[in-house]
Parts: C-alpha cells; sequence; structure tokens
C-alpha cells in the first residue's frame, strides 16, 4: 500500500487529516508512528475546529520540517530550506484547490456550530472533501519530502 492509500486508510479509521498525513512518513524521517500521531492530533479541522490551516496542509509541513527543518546542531541553511520546501509545497497545493484555509476548502461552512457540522456530514464532505486533501497532500509532500 502507497503512502497515499496508507493516509486515506488511516483518516477512514478515524484518524484526522492532519495525523494522516504526518504519520504516514514518521518512521522514515526518524519519529515514531505513534509520537506522530499524537503530535498531529490537535491539527485536524484546520487546528481544534477552528477551521484555519488545513490539517492535511500541517500535517504535510510537519513532514517537511522532520526532513529540511532546524534543528539543535542546525544551521539558518536549514532553516531557509525548511521555508523554501514549506512555500513549495503551499504553492502545489494552492495550485490544485487555490487555498490551504479549512473553512474555504469546506465551502465556508462553519464545522462548529451543530449546523454547520449537520451540513459537513449531509454533504459528507469528510469523505468527498477532506479524504482528497488528505491524499494530494501526501502526493504533494512525498514529491518533496524523498528529495535529496
Amino acid at each position: 500500500m502507497n503512502k497515499q492509500q496508507q493516509s486515506i486508510e488511516l483518516f477512514r479509521n478515524g484518524y484526522n487529516c492532519s495525523q494522516s498525513v504526518l504519520s504516514v512518513f514518521a518512521e522514515e524521517l526518524g519519529v515514531k508512528k505513534d509520537l506522530a500521531l499524537k503530535l498531529a492530533s490537535p491539527f485536524g479541522s484546520g487546528i481544534a475546529y477552528m477551521q484555519e490551516t488545513c490539517g492535511a496542509v500541517s500535517g504535510a509541513l510537519m513532514a517537511i520540517g522532520l526532513k529540511y527543518g532546524k534543528g539543535e546542531n542546525g544551521t539558518n541553511d536549514d532553516k531557509a530550506k525548511a521555508y523554501d520546501m514549506s512555500q513549495h509545497f503551499m504553492t502545489e497545493f494552492k495550485k490544485k484547490h487555490q487555498t490551504v484555509c479549512c473553512l474555504e476548502l469546506l465551502d465556508g461552512i462553519n464545522m462548529s456550530t451543530p449546523e454547520g457540522m449537520a451540513r459537513i456530514m449531509e454533504l459528507d464532505y469528510f469523505k468527498v472533501r477532506c479524504a482528497c486533501y488528505v491524499k494530494d497532500a501526501v502526493a504533494i509532500a512525498e514529491k518533496i519530502v524523498t528529495v535529496k
């Protein structure tokens, strides 16, 4: 099963969008899957149902950070590389979906209200829309994270 399929499987099994993206990269980037799942947990639904940055995007950016980010013994060049790769990811995601904002990706429907969540469920947006965002975030991130 490839990373995109793994991420969709995780998403369908109750993990949020951010968890579903980050965790498929975790082991190869030196992080235990369980830790990645915990770390990404608050970032789903645009960060804790706030519908800010899409959780799938956040998960991908965390993976990019694990690959390129500045650690304790890192350099400013590492930080610059992480920013560059993150900007590249954001540009590619926006090309495909016009935005990285969860609220905009879900047509402005506010999931933090009972009415909004009912509408999202009625439209089956988690399956129809969010699963697509998860898959696309993994596909874009995979090209970036596997680059030497």
